[in-house]
This record gives structure tokens, C-alpha cells and sequence, in this order.
């Protein structure tokens, strides 16, 4: 067949994409601070569009969005870092009473639940192990720590990307509009019309996930904290940010903050009145989580299956490391955005509206369906034909 101008257009255009691709894919690990900075300066665009509408400058809206950015990330800091420092530090101080737990209860338990060969679980031999091995783990870190202190290198570049992220997001806010009239500018004519049409449609999706996302963890986060400590858990605060935080994948964070709930109060209590309590913080957190929070806040724009946003996660994860998990879930709405479009104009396309040559070999007979109510309806259906037979016309 020969090359028309459109299939050389397409061509061409399939060659960058592909190349822009593979650049990201080269530069993952140093695209981290301007994934961060990006996804910043995205959430407070919108901000600073309304003080522009407002009369005043982009430069000056930008700050001003800016400087709230970091008092609300300083201000979270300065609450967090106390508790949840409290928290951990009283984690360690009950490390051994989960041992004795694991060792005393809950590996027992497993054995005579299962008729499992005692020998299966050397729960003495289990423990002398890790204190026989603790040692070397202070060692192994040692070690570690000693060649990162070495490494100045390392240290110079993360304290540059620890730098670089405050700085990128503030120009990317600053400018943020003129690039994205720039990028269209350098649209060909052609698909220009699509890019804009896809785009705002992502930006209605990654809208709906990056902004009601985090609040929906943040919120999660709050009430099964707060909900655990008054419930008397000693590590129900840290136990309800990790569930907060994970809650981003479906049901990550309910299993394990509710796998963890339930060992810690086990171990602190031990009885069925606490256990139950536990368990009706995670049956409000769900219904809370599945009826107000995501329908109020996210809403039904993403429409990613749980299956398909566990695979984002993995794969994202396995391409790009930590930046790949960071950008999965907002990379692959957009991708569904365009999952949509495609199958739409695959729908309008000659290949699926055009019924072709009738099958010689499937012949269509008529069949009469009866209702219940004494009522008929007539379908067609096919069935295919047996070798030799001839196709007959139905009365």
C-alpha cells in the first residue's frame, strides 16, 4: 500500500511520543523533585486562578498560594512529627510483649487450629534466631550508615532535590498558564482540537483524584486515629495515619490498619469488648470511606476497577520505583481518559459499524420466546450450520 501524507503524519507523530516516552523513562531517577514540584504547582493552580480573577497579578497570586502551601506543610509537621515520634517510641517499648504474644498465643493457636505439626512452628528456635541476629542488624546499619556519611555525594544531591522541590513548584505556579498555552501552540493543527478536548477531560479526572484523594486519606486518617485512641489503643494514632495513608489503594489501608488494630489490641487487652470496638471504628471507617467521603469528594469521574488500580500501583512501582507508586494512579486516569476516547472512535469507525458479507456458514433462524404473562416476543439468533447443509430461507 502506499504512504499517504496522513499515514506518514501519524508516523511521525507515533516516533516522538515514543521518544518522549523513552526519555522519561531514562530520566526517571532524577525526575522525582519535578514529579513533586508538578503535582504542587497542579493543586494550587486553581487557587491562584481565582486571585488573578480577582485583579491581582500571577506572580503575586502564585506567592501568595505559595506561602500557604508552606505554612499548612510546616504547620503539619510541627503537629505530626511529636505524635507520631511518641508513637513510635512507644511501639519499640512494646516490642516484646508482641513477641511474648506471637510466641505465647497466637503461633499455638494457629497450630491447634490447623492440626498443624508443632515442628512446623519452632517458635523457640524462631526467637533465638532474631536475638541471636540482632546484633548483626545493628552492624548491618551501622555499616550502611557509615558508607552514607561517606558518600557525600549522595548527601549533596538529596539535600539539592530536598531543595529543588519548593523552588520548581513555585515557577511551575508562576508560570504555569503560559506554559500550557505554549504546549498548545506547538499542537499541530490537526490534533490540536483532540490534545484540548483529552486534557480537560484529564483535568476533570486528575481534579477529582488529586484533590479529593487527599482528602479523603486525610480524612480517614483523622477519624481512625482519633477513633482508635479513644478506643484506648497505646499506638492507635500511628496505626490510623498508616490506614489513612494507604487508603489510596483500595482496601490497603483497611487490611492493614485493621490487621494491625487488631494484633495491638489483642496484645494490650486480650479481651472480646475492645476487639469489638475495633471492629466497628473499621465498619463505620468503610462505610464512611464508601458513602460520603469518596462519592462526596472524588465521585464517580475515575472509574478505575480495584484490580486495575492494584496493577497501576505494581507496574508503576516495577518501571519507575518510588516516583512510579507517587504518579500511578494519576497516570493511569489519564490513560483511562484515553481508553475512553479510543473505544468511542473505534465505535464510530467503519470497522465496528460495518456489518460486512453475510457468513455462509451461520444460518439465522427465528425464535419465539414466551413470557409468563402469555405475551410472545420474536428474536433472531444464529446457529451454525452442519457440514453439507444448505442455508433455507425461514418462513
Amino acid at each position: 500500500m502506499p504512504v499517504t501524507h496522513d499515514t506518514s503524519r501519524r508516523w511521525q507523530m507515533l516516533a516522538i511520543a515514543a521518544v518522549l516516552i523513552y526519555l522519561l523513562w531514562l530520566l526517571a531517577p532524577v525526575l522525582m523533585p519535578f514529579a513533586v514540584a508538578g503535582m504542587l504547582a497542579y493543586l494550587g493552580d486553581p487557587l491562584a486562578d481565582r486571585l488573578e480573577r480577582l485583579g491581582l497579578s500571577r506572580a503575586l497570586a502564585a506567592t501568595i498560594v505559595f506561602l500557604v502551601l508552606v505554612i499548612l506543610f510546616v504547620v503539619v509537621l510541627l503537629l505530626l512529627i511529636p505524635l507520631v515520634s511518641r508513637q513510635i517510641e512507644n511501639l519499640i517499648a512494646n516490642l516484646p510483649r508482641y513477641a511474648d504474644w506471637g510466641q505465647n498465643t497466637a503461633w499455638p493457636w494457629i497450630q491447634a487450629k490447623l492440626h498443624l505439626d508443632p515442628k512446623m512452628f519452632q517458635s523457640d528456635q524462631l526467637m533465638a534466631d532474631i536475638k541471636a541476629h540482632i546484633g548483626s542488624i545493628g552492624s548491618i546499619a551501622t555499616e550502611v550508615l557509615g558508607k552514607v556519611s561517606r558518600s557525600g555525594l549522595g548527601i549533596v544531591l538529596w539535600l539539592t532535590n530536598l531543595v529543588l522541590i519548593p523552588v520548581v513548584a513555585f515557577y511551575l505556579l508562576r508560570d504555569w498558564d503560559r506554559m500550557v498555552a505554549a504546549i498548545d501552540r506547538m499542537l499541530p493543527r490537526s490534533i490540536e482540537p483532540t490534545i484540548a478536548y483529552l486534557a480537560r477531560e484529564s483535568d476533570k479526572v486528575l481534579g477529582a483524584f488529586v484533590r479529593g484523594q487527599l482528602l479523603v486519606m486525610l480524612a480517614l486518617g483523622v477519624f481512625y486515629g482519633g477513633a482508635l485512641s479513644l478506643v484506648g489503643l497505646s499506638v492507635g494514632l500511628l496505626i490510623g495515619i498508616m490506614a489513612g495513608l494507604l487508603s489510596f489503594v483500595p482496601y490497603l489501608g483497611f487490611i492493614v490498619g485493621f490487621g494491625g488494630a487488631v494484633i495491638a489490641v489483642l496484645v494490650q487487652y486480650g479481651d472480646v469488648t475492645h476487639l469489638l470496638l475495633v471492629c466497628g471504628v473499621f465498619v463505620v471507617g468503610q462505610l464512611l470511606e464508601g458513602y460520603v467521603l469518596v462519592p462526596k469528594l472524588v465521585g464517580d469521574k475515575i472509574g478505575l476497577h480495584p484490580v486495575a488500580v492494584i496493577f497501576a500501583v505494581l507496574a508503576g512501582g516495577e518501571l519507575f520505583g518510588f516516583l512510579g507508586v507517587l504518579l500511578a494512579l494519576p497516570a493511569a486516569s489519564v490513560i483511562m481518559v484515553l481508553l475512553r476516547y479510543l473505544v468511542e472512535r473505534y465505535r464510530q469507525s467503519e470497522l465496528y459499524t460495518d456489518e460486512g458479507d453475510e457468513d455462509p456458514v451461520i444460518a439465522e433462524v427465528d425464535i419465539v420466546v414466551h413470557n409468563a404473562d402469555g405475551s410472545t416476543v420474536e428474536t433472531d439468533t444464529t446457529v451454525p450450520l452442519k457440514p453439507g447443509q444448505a442455508r433455507t430461507e425461514q418462513p
